[in-house]
């Protein structure tokens, strides 16, 4: 049975240098829910269980009695995040202002049926009013600027002001305000400048 490990065998998505790149990010499936506000709230805390929750299921499912066809071992996937703003004239630092669309990767042989599946038994297992507004879907990002950025979250800006530097020293430009995080590291867990955060927006050549 093959493994898929995603910082192995997709490195150049995950593990980005702490520099500016371009990149084409292919379409992928994806496990998703919508909201606005605080990401320090409890909504998003309980959108980020519901997530988590049907991923583990979908990856513990070898050891029930229905294993999916072409299941394979797979390390689950990073929180990642769209981040946009409710009102756009308002400042990027209100965090009341997000909206948000917040996802986990899926393995290929994660169906829509299936999908379907696990999310009736989470809601057996683990409860959660957020389970009701979990979606299947795939996603294709395209062209895009990404780079690591290493450090606290509200530190991101830095970050976006290399890289829009750098794609208009390039001959690229950014898209929209609109935006990609995707988070290696656990900032329940880690000091706050070791967080370790793959930023990520979509361009276009000039």
């Amino acid at each position: 049975m093959k493994k898929i490990e995603y910082k192995k065998d997709f490195k150049e998505l995950y593990l980005p240098k702490t520099t500016p790149v371009i990149i084409s990010v292919p379409k992928m499936n994806f496990i998703a829910i919508e909201g606005a506000g605080d990401p320090n709230g409890e909504e998003f805390e309980q959108a980020t269980a519901a997530l988590y929750s049907i991923s583990y299921a979908v990856k513990m499912s070898y050891k029930s009695d229905n294993v999916p066809a072409d299941y394979y071992e797979y390390t689950v996937f990073p929180l990642e995040g769209e981040w946009d703003l409710v009102d756009k004239s308002l400042a990027s630092t209100i965090k009341e202002n997000y909206k948000y669309k917040i996802m986990i990767r899926q393995p290929d042989f994660l169906t829509p049926e299936l999908f379907e599946r696990f999310l009736m038994e989470t809601k057996k297992k683990k409860p959660n009013g957020k389970l009701d507004k979990l979606t299947f879907e795939a996603i294709e990002e395209g062209l895009c600027c990404q780079m690591m950025h290493v450090g606290h979250y509200d530190s991101e800006p830095t970050s976006f002001a290399a890289m829009e530097k750098f794609c208009e020293e390039n001959g690229y430009k950014r898209l929209s305000k609109m935006h990609r995080e995707i988070y290696l590291t656990d900032p329940r867990k880690t000091e706050g400048d070791k967080l370790k955060t793959v930023l990520r927006f979509k361009v276009a050549s000039l």
